[in-house]
């Protein structure tokens, strides 16, 4: 790991404990609690106003030993920042972490380590990509990760998630081949963020949703963001979405692949969810879907009676649990 970058041992052990899975950020270390209380006062009489909504800065949890939390789970928030989109072409640039603890019945736990690194790639950056995520080349020269620490983050972790699993999970993958036989789990596709009351679900909305700003587009920098949208209760139901998250890792899905069907019927496909796959990586040239085990029969009916309409069709149907979904 070179100097411009930190690492923080996830079995380090620190003097200062957070409460297990309270969602309330910490107070930055460097103010007074005077001030903080005087701040915090004013900012609640505006917002009692009704007139202001009032953002707070987010200051990541403290880090803990892993063995001093009382949850025995163990799950990997995991960021890349890349030179483009390509997972082909393209090469990573930053990768941020923040590994957590959680129990089996979704209660979220303790930080416990936390990577951050940038890697110089054999490209130059493009500007686009610059002015997104503020990384230069200058910033990455002679930069590299340290994979052997990364993968003694990763390798014990039950859950790995990433804020658009289908985008992060092939880079990480190049990167290293810890993270080929983990179980992957998407903030984006696994959770309905719209039934919680957010009106997105970029990350940047749901921050800024939950009452908080940060540095975003850095990686451990919207790792540690997305962990506290996980970790506070929303909607109606005061529901904590990582625990929704958790439960949705755990099925089963069944990717569908609609090969050979009409195409006057692709916007009947489209309209219904299905994504074009060309064959370039190595899936069927098709139309296809994911849905829930439970959705399957009523999906190949849809197939068998409205663009088939063939009763004993019989399209390609590949079973997917957590440690297969979001691969390439």
């Amino acid at each position: 790991m070179s100097s411009n970058s930190s690492q923080f041992d996830m079995f380090e052990t620190q003097t200062e404990h957070p409460t297990p899975a309270s969602p309330v950020v910490a107070s930055p270390a460097k103010r007074k609690p005077k001030q903080d209380s005087e701040e915090e006062t004013l900012a609640r009489q505006l917002e009692q106003t009704g007139r202001f909504r009032i953002l707070r800065k987010l200051v990541p949890r403290n880090i803990i030993n892993r063995a001093d939390s009382q949850f025995d789970k163990l799950a990997v928030l995991i960021d890349t920042e890349t030179t483009g989109l390509d997972h082909a072409t393209d090469q990573v640039i930053e990768v941020g972490a923040v590994a957590f603890t959680y129990s089996d019945d979704g209660a979220l736990g303790d930080v416990v380590g936390v990577f951050s690194g940038l890697q110089q790639p054999s490209i130059q950056i493009p500007a686009e990509i610059t002015r997104i995520t503020g990384i230069t080349n200058e910033m990455v020269q002679g930069q590299s990760l340290d994979l052997e620490a990364l993968k003694n983050m990763v390798e014990p972790a039950d859950l790995i998630i990433a804020h658009n699993a289908r985008f992060d999970r092939p880079f990480c993958e190049k990167l290293s081949p810890v993270f080929v036989t983990k179980a992957w789990a998407c903030s984006v596709a696994e959770i309905q963020w719209a039934a919680f009351g957010f009106e997105g679900s970029k990350l940047g909305y749901l921050v800024g949703q939950a009452g908080l700003f940060h540095n975003g587009h850095r990686a451990t920098d919207d790792c540690h963001a997305l962990l506290e949208v996980l970790a506070r209760p929303a909607g109606g139901a005061n529901t904590v979405p990582f625990s929704e998250l958790l439960k949705s890792s755990r099925k089963s899905r069944i990717r569908i692949y609609a090969e050979n069907s009409p195409f006057d019927l692709k916007d009947h496909l489209k309209k219904r969810g299905y994504r074009w796959s060309d064959g370039s990586d190595a899936r069927p040239k098709a139309w296809w879907i994911e849905v829930d085990e439970s959705d399957y029969e009523s999906e190949l009916h849809y197939l068998k009676t409205e663009i088939y309409r063939w009763k004993d069709a019989e399209p390609l149907s590949v079973k997917l649990t957590a440690v297969e979904r979001y691969k390439k």
